[in-house]
């Protein structure tokens, strides 16, 4: 199955289409959400914020979708909320940056963070504020040379969102996450690779390339397994060991029934590579 945006049935004109805020591409297995407000930076408006709710919605609960790319088009990645839209909402006494948030962000970041499938940010280029929060709540981060990572929000005056008290402080620690809070700079991508913010750095015509291998390796992997993992970390980081413990018998039992489990170990009596069908 192939998408060509996230609004293609409401736009078929493929001018159009390249117009919409967001991009949607899904095909074999891996879907690429590309931020498409190159102008502004992918900054964040209402309508990029309502489609980017409804596409992680849908790969979410697609099962044909094994692994989900973010990205940006043009020169950024993401610089967070448009902050030309907020000037002009703060007017309106029935919209506020509290709305848009639990409207929009809290949403965008548990689907990111929850999702029963891998997710990678592919950071074209500077990653701000809520985009910088949105590329933390991924599995992997894969940056250009020439990305950037800047919290921002302190830089204008507002408390952090869209996860990033509760990412940054586990990615490197609660001293360094409030230096860079409370002190926000650009950090480049080599010093974020040093702090544990990127997994990997690559030049820049490489990105792509890069990030389709692992969207392959990935989408080809056991999902099932995969979306567990994903969920053991996240409920350890909250609770003591013993429910730690529980938590990871209950995924146990799941995984070991699956599909992917017995052609695992199929394929390992039979000295093959298995094949997995992310079931």
């Amino acid at each position: 199955m192939t998408e060509s945006s996230a609004t293609a049935a409401t736009h078929p004109d493929a001018d159009a289409a390249a117009a919409a805020p967001l991009l949607v591409e899904v095909a074999d297995g891996v879907a690429w959400l590309r931020l498409n407000r190159p102008e502004a930076m992918n900054s964040l408006d209402n309508a990029l914020k309502d489609a980017l709710v409804a596409a992680l919605s849908r790969v979410g609960d697609d099962p044909e979708v094994r692994c989900v790319v973010l990205t940006g088009s043009g020169r950024a990645f993401c610089v967070g909320q448009d902050l030309k839209e907020h000037v002009r909402s703060l007017s309106d006494p029935d919209s506020t940056l509290a709305t848009t948030v639990t409207d929009h962000y809290n949403p965008i970041v548990i689907a990111l963070a929850t999702m029963n499938k891998p997710v990678i940010a592919a950071l074209n280029g500077v990653a701000a504020g809520a985009g910088l929060s949105f590329a933390l709540a991924c599995d992997f981060r894969i940056a250009a040379e020439g990305a950037g990572l800047n919290t921002s929000f302190a830089g204008i005056a507002l408390s952090c969102d869209s996860g990033a008290s509760w990412t940054l402080p586990r990615l490197i620690g609660p001293a360094r996450a409030k230096e860079l809070l409370l002190l926000p700079r650009t950090v480049p991508a080599d010093e974020a690779l040093a702090l544990g913010l990127v997994t990997k750095v690559v030049p820049a015509g490489e990105l792509e390339q890069t990030v389709r291998e692992l969207a392959r390796t990935l989408a080809d992997g056991p999902t099932l397994a995969y979306g567990s993992i994903r969920r053991a970390v996240a409920h350890s980081a909250g609770t003591d060991l013993a429910d730690a413990l529980a938590h990871e018998a209950e995924l146990m039992a799941l995984t070991g029934v699956s599909s992917d489990h017995r052609a695992a170990v199929d394929a390992f009596l039979a000295k093959t590579k298995p094949t997995y069908t992310g079931r």
